[in-house]
């Protein structure tokens, strides 16, 4: 096809055209298939065959002559969803089809704007920045501004820039109330010179794509009426997905009374964080006056009493269109239901109908372990390691792999060893503390001319004059913290000392300041950390677990158990399905309920939904009478969302009296939160500790390392140095060298940075 407005008219069906790519349909799947023309909304329930439905009709419009490939658009939310609708069309036709409009959101509108990328203030061949490009970008705005980046942190900038775009609001579409809190306004602005700056690269960012190509429909009718004429056929998928410029954009290009079907599960609308809008599949019928709805209700995934309770659960929702899963064949078994005492147990408990499964024949890679908070997988994790069960934590990290938990681990393995260069170099500078490259080469260089580590390099530096004073003080009271927490490993209580490193850095408050979207998470999977420290009697014994937890990462099978979030669930389907943590607080999660009140609350309940409908044969509720939660012994209240099972798909399992539980542990293994916690030292306790342990003399000088040596160098000579210049030599200790220079005075130095004159 040399030109996409090329609207030849397309071929004209056979009146005895055969149809053997219909025959294997229900009779509702067929109904959406055959439905061609006019709005149609096919509500597609989890595994009642919406793929099917939507490649069988793609490839129906083109067999029965309806349009060409080129006139149909095709939207999915994933290019994997892409290639596969074009495998299954291909194979349908019995020929592979090229250039036709079958793809994402933001591949079909790279395909538009390169077409008509003037309309917009950009060149044809415009670049597409990534995630780090922008981030880059918004700090050089935020510095050229004079905007303190720790105060307004350019993440959490582009963040808010990129909600704005999800909505389809250009900077002056950003309403005054909305765009004067969002950063006292500054966000706004850094929006409005984001968008100036790109234009003057030639580049757009990934939200560009869909908010450009909604402006020039906006504005350029006749590019509207040329779309609108050449997409006679519009098919959407994963419709309850959608964000409002998404929704914009498809409302655009099919008019009032265009011929656009959307498939999609209001039940299975998950992603409001991500901008979703579930709104959107919602009044469908109210923007497509007499559009034609069809239900798929009957499913080929899951058991029927799975499916009943599915089904019950999410009846209470209020803002659904409504349908009833239902499938032919035996019961199955019944939702289990187990309560038990403690998150270890419940990690115990699951931990063993793995193993018992696992006997039976069954596949590692049919089960699948589904938590609502990412901290929630560590004591699996450590549980199945235990057991010799291999694992994957599919669409995250490991527990232990995760950025924050590296870096206080880190903390931990310089208080326990000083030596190690690469835990101390991770965060001698995290959080921030102003350590520059200048300071930290000084530093590197002395620990190689010295051959000792760097926390030895940095000791024998704040005693001396090399350092810019800020530098060497910064140091220096890192040093100290170092040494009084080294003074708690005789304590029994890993967890406490975790929390008072936590604090004390400031690591803790650096994520608490963050307005990045998942520092809440980073937060609650520290809390997480120092929670499982207080199961070690010592130091050593926690970082020899977490290496040999790191170590067992690469079995040798690839059939694994599947360890994941509700969220990154979605779309997958497995034989059995575990769903621990069913408590108030933690699912339905409280965060959602006080950031999104009902329609927070209804989205959970629609995560729920989705965790059951995951499973085929079975699936296996649980929730803990206690949690330790934030370092705390807290009693667990049973979520709502437990209640609302139907009883008739439900077998309970639980110890006595768990059931209506009111107690807890109370007082007993409470203990102070990350902010509290530890003893006070004074700021001079760690070297007066030194200084008794003969490490350091009275002047300060390090003694450990190099003190005892001979220097090269001889009282009187005359010497050079980098940044004080030419002086003589007045006192010589081990490698230390007090030198009164010419233009500066006196000052301490060691003699690795002293040449010869």
């Amino acid at each position: 096809m040399s030109d996409p407005f090329d609207l030849a008219e397309p071929n004209t069906p056979s009146p005895a055209a055969e149809t053997p790519y219909l025959d294997g349909l229900n009779e509702w799947q067929r109904e959406a298939v055959e439905a061609i023309d006019g709005p149609h909304l096919v509500l597609a329930g989890a595994g009642t065959g919406k793929t099917r439905v939507l490649t069988t009709r793609l490839a129906h419009i083109l067999i029965q002559g309806k349009a060409r490939h080129w006139q149909i658009l095709a939207v999915t939310f994933t290019n994997k969803a892409a290639r596969e609708m074009r495998e299954r069309v291909g194979a349908i036709l019995g020929t592979e089809v090229e250039n036709w409009w079958v793809g994402t959101f933001h591949a079909l509108c790279v395909k538009i704007l390169r077409k008509h990328a003037s309309a917009v203030g950009l060149a044809s061949n415009f670049t597409i920045l990534d995630d780090d490009d922008q981030v880059r970008l918004i700090k050089q705005l935020l510095e050229v501004n004079g905007i303190d980046e720790k105060k307004t942190p350019a993440r959490a900038v582009l963040s808010v820039i990129q909600r704005w775009k999800d909505r389809g609001l250009t900077p002056d579409k950003v309403s005054a109330g909305e765009g004067s809190d969002a950063f006292d306004g500054q966000a706004l602005s850094i929006y409005e010179d984001y968008q100036a700056r790109l234009q003057s690269l030639n580049a757009a960012d990934f939200g560009d794509l869909l908010l450009h190509c909604l402006t020039l429909l906006q504005k350029d009718a006749q590019v509207l009426a040329a779309y609108r004429e050449q997409f006679r056929y519009i098919l959407v998928d994963e419709y309850q997905d959608t964000n409002v410029a998404q929704y914009l954009w498809l409302r655009l290009l099919a008019g009032t009374d265009g011929n656009i079907c959307c498939v999609g599960d209001d039940d299975q609308s998950i992603y409001s964080w991500r901008g979703a809008e579930v709104g959107n599949i919602l009044r469908f019928e109210k923007d497509f006056p007499g559009a034609h709805v069809v239900r798929l209700e009957r499913n080929y995934r899951s058991t029927p009493n799975i499916l009943g309770a599915a089904s019950g659960l999410i009846a209470n929702n209020d803002g659904r269109l409504g349908k009833t899963l239902w499938t032919e064949g035996e019961a199955g078994d019944k939702v289990v239901l187990n309560g038990v005492w403690d998150g270890a147990e419940e990690a115990r408990y699951v931990g063993s109908e793995i193993e018992v499964l696992h006997s039976k024949k069954h596949r590692l890679n049919e089960i699948a372990i589904l938590v609502r908070a990412g901290f929630q997988t560590r004591e699996f994790e450590e549980r199945l390691i235990t057991l010799g069960v291999p694992y994957r934590v599919v669409g995250g990290q490991r527990f232990y792999e995760r950025q924050e938990i590296r870096d206080a681990i880190a903390y931990l393995r310089v208080i326990w060893q000083p030596n190690d260069d690469l835990a101390f170099e991770r965060i001698v500078n995290v959080p921030k503390r102003g350590i520059g490259k200048a300071t930290l080469q000084t530093v590197h260089i002395l620990a190689r001319a010295e051959r000792i580590s760097l926390s030895a390099a940095v000791t024998q530096l704040v005693a001396t004059d090399e350092l810019k004073a800020k530098a060497r003080n910064t140091l220096s009271n890192l040093m100290d913290e170092f040494e009084r927490w080294r003074g708690l490993l005789t304590g029994d209580n890993q967890g406490e000392l975790m929390a008072e490193v936590l604090d004390q850095s400031g690591y803790i408050d650096m994520w608490r300041a963050s307005r990045a979207p998942d520092a809440p998470g980073r937060i609650d999977n520290l809390k997480e950390l120092v929670a499982a420290m207080d199961q070690f009697d010592s130091l050593e014994t926690f970082l020899e677990h977490v290496s040999l937890v790191m170590e067992n990462d690469e079995a040798v099978t690839d059939d694994k158990v599947n360890l994941m979030t509700l969220h990154g669930a979605k779309g997958l389907e497995f034989e059995a399905v575990f769903l621990p943590g069913w408590e108030e607080g933690l699912f339905p999660h409280q965060r959602a309920l006080d950031e999104g009140g009902t329609g927070g609350l209804e989205e959970e309940r629609r995560l729920a939904y989705v965790g059951l409908t995951r499973a085929r044969k079975r699936a296996t509720v649980s929730f803990a009478a206690n949690r330790r939660i934030y370092g705390q012994w807290q009693s667990a209240i049973p979520s709502r969302f437990i209640d609302e099972l139907p009883g008739e798909y439900v077998r309970r399992s639980a110890a006595p009296g768990l059931y209506g539980y009111g107690g807890g542990l109370g007082e007993g293994g409470s203990r102070g939160a990350l902010s509290d916690g530890g003893a006070s030292f004074g700021q001079n306790g760690a070297r007066r500790r030194q200084r008794r342990a003969g490490l350091i003399d009275d002047a300060g000088w390090h003694t450990e390392s190099g003190a005892d040596a001979k220097s090269k160098f001889n009282l009187g000579q005359r010497v050079f140095h980098q940044k004080f210049g030419y002086g003589r030599i007045v006192t010589i200790q081990g490698n230390k060298l007090e030198i009164d220079f010419e233009h500066t005075g006196k000052k301490k130095v060691i003699d690795s940075f002293v040449e010869e004159v």
